[in-house]
């Protein structure tokens, strides 16, 4: 018998558009099984795989990311050249990212104001405004 985060990490992969390989269902269960929005990297999701003897390498984990992203399940979040945090959350809201922990939240989607955006370049449209507040505590 499945479990309920079986059971959601299946249908998410159907809404996707996804078939359901035992890698991308183990991911997807791990991910949304709870029913709670993430941010996860790559690594920090290969951990949780790994702890729980799940048989995926971390060149799969970035694969699978990359596909559940193109599928329009999770949006990827930039927060410098060399990281980035996957988001199981798809409406449009800016993010905190947390120096002194390294950790993405989301940030109140009420309090951002954008005025105006620049033109696109010739030829181009703006498909996405990504905002990502950088906080440290303070003393």
């Amino acid at each position: 018998m499945r479990s309920i985060a079986e059971l959601r990490g299946k249908e998410w992969l159907a809404r996707g558009g996804l078939r359901p390989t035992r890698q991308r269902l183990t991911l997807a269960t791990l991910l949304i099984g709870d029913g709670n929005n993430r941010h996860v990297t790559a690594e920090g999701l290969y951990a949780e795989a790994r702890q729980a003897d799940a048989a995926v390498s971390l060149a799969t984990v970035y694969n699978t990311l990359r596909a559940f992203c193109k599928a329009d399940l999770m949006q990827e979040i930039n927060v410098d050249a060399t990281r980035s945090f996957f988001d199981t959350r798809m409406d449009e809201h800016p993010h905190f990212f947390w120096e002194e922990t390294s950790l993405v939240t989301d940030a109140p989607v009420e309090d951002l104001v954008i005025s105006q955006l620049p033109t696109a370049p010739e030829g181009t449209e703006v498909t996405r405004v990504d905002v990502v507040l950088r906080v440290r505590r303070v003393a």
